[in-house]
Parts: structure tokens; sequence; C-alpha cells
């Protein structure tokens, strides 16, 4: 070895030595410190809990629902305890009497009946949610007792009140003019940690709130840093500028797997994933009038065309299951008997043979009554798994004659496209483990929800009535046929092809503990955290 090759070697070594110092600083001061630091994609946005613009994971350190939503099912949160009545409208709720606001107002009725009055009064942003179409009244009947009045029952009515928004509740001294849906004057609620800045587009950082009712958390302080996902976000980790991070509540990773091994074969971080808690999926618009897609041989074609297996296995690591059902079988109702629809080109090719359209051209693309099979598909640009899936999709769609053409989006375009319904295919996810099947179900008929998927089925009227009585019912039996018959029309019709069954993944400081996942895929109970 010469001289100059012993002299590269040499500070190529010390390069080394003085990132990992570097890094095991920064990752002892955060340590030292009590503070965890998470890479996200995107800003935290609005905090106000009863709109819809803020991130739900930064949301959930600040605001608390009645009650909570636990693999052991519905336990108290501020609500201690409760009755339904016998003809299943009527919610009396006893509420813990040492809760305070984080600006030291009593948490109350009085507080609970203003955040539910100030949800209502803005009905139609609230419309995906079936239980805001069923409250009837609202009563504060003493200093900690609250009374909610149903117009029918609605079964699901604890799992709603249970979801990270709306129902959770800010101080009505940051109310604005009286209510909540002009926006809040400050972001003020009785969770374990308090917003304590916000730097828009850079950061924003949480301090914990030392007289919380449920026991002052061990982590000082939470701050979000916005980092782009992929190569930044990891050099972040590897230097400990950040030292914490997660799939998020838009369903993004900002590490891929390469990343998140890398990390973990350092000894710094540990890696945590929960059990499957979505379905990762593609939404076919059927309500596209002279549009290829508004065709149910196509969806259906399109369906066999997707490999689940591979893009498990090739795209996401086996990190996620291959889906075939639009809810794994864990979902409360979701264990039907559905007809497989597997990969099958040739299936495809027959379905799209027999529906009449055929093969036109030397580019070997189809046609009908001569409009060709051209198809535009939508994926959040955050995704790098996304953009490969469609990629995959669409060099097995151009096997079949199906020419597809791929968008990368913002999650929030994506989410006004499913709204709008301007869209052929776009990427999505159901509501997850908390929500379903009543919420993802309650969105097949809701305009902000996946009204534009299913509004163009030939059994759409039934479809909705099913949907209807299915909350209704306090027959189990009888909601369980309803489940069956919703799930089949909606399988049969494939407006919704089922992709993979994902969960949360977390990459986390090798020496902290206490890391677990609620049953929401939107949230982690960061309060429960500390380091050893």
């Amino acid at each position: 070895m010469n001289k100059l090759t012993k002299l590269i070697t040499l500070l190529i070594s010390i390069t080394f030595v003085m990132a990992a110092c570097g890094n095991s600083k920064e990752l002892e001061e955060k340590r030292n410190d009590k503070n965890l630091t998470y890479a996200t994609v995107k800003d935290i946005g609005d905090m106000n809990p009863h709109l819809y613009g803020g991130s739900m994971s930064a949301q959930g350190m600040v605001y608390e629902s009645l009650v909570d939503n636990t693999q052991e099912g519905i336990k108290p949160l501020l609500a201690k305890s409760w009755d339904i009545s016998k003809d299943g409208k009527t919610y009396t709720f006893r509420l813990r009497e040492d809760v305070s606001f984080h600006d030291g107002t009593k948490f109350n009725a009085e507080a609970v009946k203003k955040n539910f009055d100030a949800i209502q009064s803005n009905s139609k942003l609230h419309s995906w949610i079936k239980l805001s179409t069923v409250i009837d009244s609202t009563k504060a009947i003493d200093d900690y007792t609250f009374e909610m009045r149903l117009k029918e029952p609605y079964y699901p009515t604890l799992a709603e009140l249970a979801m990270t928004r709306p129902y959770v509740f800010v101080s009505p001294k940051s109310f604005k003019h009286g209510n909540t849906k002009e926006g809040l004057t400050s972001y003020i609620g009785t969770g374990p940690y308090k917003l304590k800045e916000h730097k828009k587009d850079i950061s924003a950082k949480f301090t914990r709130n030392d007289q919380y009712w449920g026991g002052m958390p061990k982590l000082k302080s939470i701050v979000a840093k916005v980092l782009p996902a992929g190569e930044t976000s990891f050099l972040a980790l590897k230097k400990g500028e950040v030292n914490f991070a997660f799939t998020d509540d838009r369903g993004t990773d900002n590490l891929d797997n390469e990343a998140i091994e890398k990390l973990t074969e350092s000894n710094d971080y540990q890696l945590k994933r929960s059990k499957p808690m979505n379905t990762k999926m593609i939404v076919a618009n059927s309500s596209q009038k002279d549009h290829a897609i508004s065709d149910k041989a196509v969806r259906q074609a399109i369906w066999h065309a997707v490999d689940q297996e591979k893009i498990a296995k090739k795209i996401l690591n086996n990190t996620e299951k291959p889906a075939h059902k639009l809810f794994s079988e864990n979902i409360p109702y979701a264990k039907v008997d559905l007809p497989e629809r597997r990969y099958d080109l040739e299936k495809s090719k027959a379905l799209l043979d027999e529906a009449g359209w055929t093969m036109k051209g030397k580019e070997k693309l189809r046609e009908k009554d001569g409009k060709p099979l051209q198809l535009t598909v939508y994926y959040d640009n955050h995704s790098s798994s996304q953009k490969q899936e469609a990629e995959f999709i669409q060099a097995k769609l151009k096997d079949i004659g199906i020419e597809l053409k791929i968008v990368g989006e913002t999650s929030d375009a994506i989410a006004e496209r499913r709204t709008t319904g301007n869209y052929d295919l776009l990427f999505n996810q159901t509501w997850g483990i908390q929500y379903d099947p009543q919420s993802t179900v309650s969105a097949f008929k809701s305009d902000t929800g996946y009204k534009a998927a299913t509004s163009g089925i030939k059994n759409k009227n039934e479809l909705y009535q099913n949907i209807d009585n299915v909350f209704k019912t306090t027959d189990k039996a009888k909601r369980q046929t309803l489940y069956d018959e919703i799930l089949k029309t909606v399988h049969e019709e494939a407006v919704f092809i089922p992709i993979s069954y994902g969960g949360m993944t977390v990459i986390a400081p090798e020496d902290l503990t206490g890391i677990k996942f609620k049953q929401s895929q939107y949230e982690l109970p960061f309060e429960k955290m500390d380091y050893r």
C-alpha cells in the first residue's frame, strides 16, 4: 500500500469515526434532555381538531376524547363511566373531576357540551362520520354528567367518540366567535403534551403537561421536524438530528426498507412494526360516465392484473401482507366468504374480450366503440412504494391491452380528487382498525368519502339502504348479514382493489422504552415512552 492510499484510508476512517461520534453525541443530548425529535414529511398544519387540516399524530398529543378504543374494547378516558338507554338512543357520561385544560380551565359537562355543539354546527364537514348525522341533542345535566341523545340507534357511537378527531375537547377559551369552525385563538386541550412552538414547514415543539391527570409524562419534549422523505431523513437520523420516524397519518414513511435496515444494523436504532391496521388499495371511480373505468369488466380485469404477492415480496419486502379482500379478518364483521379474485392475466384478457374491448393497432391497445382503453392512476408523491406499485401495475396492464398513465400528487390533492370524483383510479387506504368497518363503509355513500367510487354501480340504491340499516340495527346477527351484503356488493363491483394489509412502522433510539401501538394507525402514545 503506497503512502497516498494509506492517507486516503486514514481520512476515510477519521470521517466515519467523527460521523459516528457526532451521531452518538446528538443522540446522547436528546436522551439527557428527555427529548424525542421525529421526522415528518409534512408540517403539523392547523391544530384545530374540529377541522381536518392538521396532523392527527400531533393532535393526539394535545387533545383527548371521552372514551378510548383499545384491543380490549372501549375503555374510560375523560369519561369514567357511561350508560346507554335500552332503545340505544341516549348516552349518559359521568366525567372525571380531576381534569383541567392546559390553560387551567376546568374540564366539565358544560365544556363537553360546548365542544359537541361546535362540532355539530359544522355538520356538512363531518357528514362522513355517521354519528354526526344522528346526534339529536346534548345536555349538561350537572357539572360532571353529560347526556347525548340520538335520532336513532347507532351501534358504533362509542367507537366514533374515541376517534382522534373531531369529538375531542378544546378549551372553550380558545373558541373564536363562540365556535371552532372559524378557527381557534389557541390550541389548548387536556392531553399529555402542549404545543409550545410552531415554525411553519420547519418544526413544531410540544412540551409535557406537568399537571396531566394521567400522570406526568417522562419525555419532556417532542419535536416534529419537517424533512423530505428518503435520503434527507435517513442522513438526519444517521447524524442524530432527529431520532425517531414513523408511518404518519397520511400513510407515508420517511424511510424506505433499505434505509431502515442500515439504521438498525448500526445498533443505534430499533425497529417496531404494528399488526395489520389498514388496507392499502386502488379506488376505481364507477361514476365516470363514458369512461372505461365505469365498466365493471374493466375494473375486474384490473383486479386480476394486480399481483399482490409479488408487490408484497418485491416492493414491500414482506413488511406488509398481500390483501385479497377490502378488510383483513381481524376487523369486526369482516369474516365474509367472498370469491377469490387472484392474479391471472388470462382471466383479465377473457373479461375484456367478453365485454367487447378488443385489441387494436400495432401498440396492442384495446378499444371499444372507437374509444381506446386508457386510464390514469393518481398516487401520493411522498410515497416511494406507491410509485413503484403503480409502475409495476402499469406494466401488467400493458400486457392485457390497457394503457395506464401515472400521476403523482400531494396527499391533499388526492383527497380532493376522491371527494370531487375527478379520477379514474387512485391509491388510498381504509380508515383503519379503530375506525372500521363503520367509517370506511359509511364513506361508501358520503360526498366527502367514496361516493364517486360507488355511485355508478348497478345496485347502488340497495347498497346505500343496507349501509343505513346496518348502523341502526341493535341485532348483532342481522348486522352481520347486512355487512355480508355490503362487502359482497363492493367486492363483486371491484370498486376497491386491495393491494396489501399495512400498519405502522417505528424507528426509534435503541434505548427508548414503552413503544406501543394504539388501535389507531394515526397516533402513538408518546406519553408512555422513556429512555432507559
